[in-house]
């Protein structure tokens, strides 16, 4: 699987971003998919991931209410809608997945695919 994740740029305080991750290779409709971050300097968090149907969907408590994660497995695409961004919210964005299902989405350890990474920068 090949992930390709993009949307990141900058923006204000306040502001929204819709980050994309695009799925592709065998096994890329398969399985649920991740957002982490990381921020240099620090470890990659988890922030939020979707499970292949789409029915269940996980957040970091600290961008619970302003994420929103979606998919369109129709064409391997999943998305971060982010709101109200703040300052600290800016890093290095990757999308991600495991190869089983049934895993726990909110364990890094767990996902084998990893996109290149894209940069939100929130600033005025």
């Amino acid at each position: 699987v090949q992930l390709q994740a993009s949307g990141g740029g900058l923006v204000q305080p306040g502001g929204s971003l819709t980050l994309s991750c695009a799925a592709s290779g065998r096994d890329a409709s398969k399985y649920g998919t991740g957002w982490f971050r990381q921020v240099p300097g620090k470890e990659r968090e988890f922030v939020s991931a979707t499970t292949w149907s789409g029915r269940n969907s996980y957040y970091a408590e600290h961008v619970k209410g302003r994420f929103t994660i979606s998919r369109d497995n129709d064409d391997n695409m999943v998305y971060l809608q982010m709101n109200s961004l703040k300052p600290e919210d800016t890093a290095v964005y990757y999308c991600a997945k495991p190869k089983a299902y049934g895993v726990d989405l909110t364990q890094e350890a767990l996902y084998s695919y990893w996109g290149q990474g894209t940069l939100v920068t929130v600033s005025s």
